[in-house]
């Protein structure tokens, strides 16, 4: 069996001119074997000027293995410490082909070499470039989805029933434990923060206005958009990504298929149509907490809480909140789908996709509620 002492291999280095250093190898660099280091190359390249690229010579090679992968990567990573070239022409084929891949793959140190420092100017111009490919981007992907949304009107849209069916089950009855939860928390901690001042006036019944305006005007579709922003909106960007990785999307193209009415608008109908239902039933839940504790911590009679929950919330503040819903689910979905056909060919880049679908979900919700308050507030609504 070879791979003993008795098996070595063999380099010599040699000038073949005024700027190139050749390498050559010979006999059996295998696993096992004596072969040479790659300081000598060091050493070479240290002590004599003029060199300006590395080539090899490996007519003389007659077997070898990952050990001349392991001295022709050393060499080349001296190649790029003395911005030599690599010239690796001469090689094997299959050396090549590994030394390629060894090359393309990461090290894993996790470590990145320390570059200078880049100027301001220049990284405020970058950052704004890339600000405004997003934006045309998003606007390309936004005309793109209305396109498909006519074209849906006028039943030429290319989609299924059953997707659009799938997507209310996941986004509307799968989150209901979720909304319940988090609706009856935001209701317990309204009434418990307004009867901590209101007790101050003896004016305790009024936890029920408190709770029961703050959750139907706004609360209950914010805390459902922020909800469906960190599980909905994720999940989209998630399975989109995926997909581009598996280049399902580029099949669905190449079949005449436009993924944006295949994909897209499935998704984005299903949340929109169940925000309103989701925040109906976070507006209860929240009621119910706020229920609890003004019957529970502030005794106050059961039919009188309810009555002044009824006295003080109008049809106007649930339309307004309903309003809320809507807007929120379009902007969630819209996120969502934006990022996942934005996302990159590997497996970092779809956790990416999700993480940027929920920042821009939940920055979009804040930066509409912001907006629809500011317009109801100057038509006194």
């Amino acid at each position: 069996m070879k791979g003993t002492d008795s098996i070595t291999g063999k380099m010599t280095l040699r000038r073949a001119d005024q700027d190139r250093l050749i390498v050559s190898l010979s006999g059996e660099w295998i696993l096992g074997s004596r072969i040479p280091s790659s300081d000598e190359v060091q050493k070479r390249l240290d002590s004599e000027t003029g060199i300006k690229r590395v080539a090899f010579d490996t007519a003389g090679l007659s077997a070898w293995d990952s050990s001349v992968l392991t001295f022709l990567v050393r060499v080349k990573n001296l190649c790029s410490q003395r911005d030599l070239r690599f010239d690796s022409e001469t090689l094997p084929q299959g050396v090549k082909r590994l030394l390629a891949l060894a090359s393309a793959a990461p090290d894993g140190s996790g470590r990145t070499e320390e570059r200078n420092p880049e100027p301001l100017f220049m990284k405020v111009g970058t950052l704004t470039i890339q600000f405004g490919r997003s934006f045309l981007d998003s606007l390309n992907f936004i005309g793109e989805t209305f396109v498909a949304f006519v074209r849906l009107l006028g039943g030429r849209a290319r989609l299924r029933r059953s997707d659009v069916v799938v997507v209310i089950q996941e986004c509307g009855v799968q989150a209901l434990p979720i909304v319940s939860l988090i609706s009856v928390l935001v209701g317990l901690i309204l009434a418990f923060m307004g009867a901590v001042q209101l007790k101050l006036f003896g004016a305790q019944v009024y936890v029920a206005s408190l709770v029961g305006i703050a959750m139907v005007r706004l609360m209950g579709a914010f805390m459902t958009g922020i909800i469906m922003a960190g599980r909905t909106g994720a999940a989209f960007a998630a399975e989109l990504g995926t997909m581009q990785v598996n280049e399902e999307i580029d099949a669905l193209k190449t079949l005449g298929i436009s993924p944006v009415e295949f994909l897209v608008l499935p998704r984005i109908i299903g949340l929109t149509l169940m925000m309103p239902f989701l925040c109906l039933y976070a507006d209860l839940m929240g009621i119910l907490g706020g229920f609890l504790v003004g019957v529970g911590m502030l005794d106050l009679n059961p039919i009188e809480y309810l009555h002044q929950t009824r006295e003080s919330v109008s049809l106007s503040y649930m339309w307004i909140g309903l309003f809320h819903s809507v807007v929120f689910g379009v902007l969630v979905s819209l996120a969502g789908c934006l990022r996942g056909m934005q996302c990159g060919r590997s497996a970092s880049a779809v956790g990416a996709a999700a993480t940027s679908a929920v920042v821009t979900g939940i920055v979009s919700v804040i930066v509409a509620t912001g907006i629809i308050t500011v317009v109801c507030d100057v038509l006194g609504i």
